[in-house]
């Protein structure tokens, strides 16, 4: 697994437009409008830098950083929603959070390896592309890392099979299919009959009508 390291900051500034034309000319400037949600803070409207942002968003949501307030304080906070269009954040949802209070969020699974199924012609197949996970803020993954190289043609990777970092505990279903590799496709095992053959049983059926 891929730890957090060093928190990431991340400066804001309060805001007071909220309308369309307003955020319009937000976003042109390079500026991402957003609210930050949390005890006291009342879901204050604020604005940041969208090339900071990417900066600290790139890892994935379960990056927790500082969010600097100008005029205000400091809180840890995590991405708890955003908007994107065409490759552009159009508004971000911040979550403050507490350092020292368990959390669940869901982290992306990052598949290491070529499945042997795969090299025998089998077809790797991703059922989630995530994890659920509860832990303190400092113990949450980046992503988790599965090798996937020795599933084999009929294998399948449950969420259960996943080995955890300590600390973590996991929320979603155990049961639940991560990844599998199926057969070739039944289609190249067994070829569909032949016109020749096909064109008879048709003629056997319009007869029977």
């Amino acid at each position: 697994m891929k730890s957090n390291g060093k928190m990431a900051q991340l400066t804001a500034t309060p805001r007071t437009e909220k309308k369309g034309a307003a955020l319009r000319l937000l976003r042109q400037g390079g500026r991402v409008p957003a609210v930050v949600y949390g005890p006291g803070l009342e879901g204050a409207s604020i604005h940041v830098d969208e090339k900071e942002m990417l900066k600290v968003a790139r890892t994935g949501r379960s990056e927790m950083f500082n969010l600097n307030v100008e005029g205000g304080k400091t809180v840890p906070v995590l991405i708890k929603d955003q908007q994107e269009r065409n490759g552009r954040l159009l508004h971000v949802d911040f979550l403050q959070i507490s350092k020292n209070k368990p959390i669940s969020v869901s982290v992306s699974i990052d598949f290491q390896g070529t499945a042997a199924g795969s090299k025998a012609g089998g077809v790797f197949q991703t059922q989630e592309t995530q994890l659920e996970v509860e832990g303190l803020p400092a113990d949450l993954p980046t992503s988790i890392e599965v090798d996937v190289s020795g599933l084999d043609i009929g294998d399948r990777l449950t969420a259960a099979d996943i080995k955890l970092d300590k600390g973590l505990t996991l929320i979603t279903s155990p049961e639940s299919i991560i990844a599998s590799v199926m057969p070739p496709q039944a289609a190249e095992e067994e070829p569909t009959a032949s016109a020749e053959e096909a064109e008879p049983a048709a003629e056997e059926k319009a007869a029977e009508e």
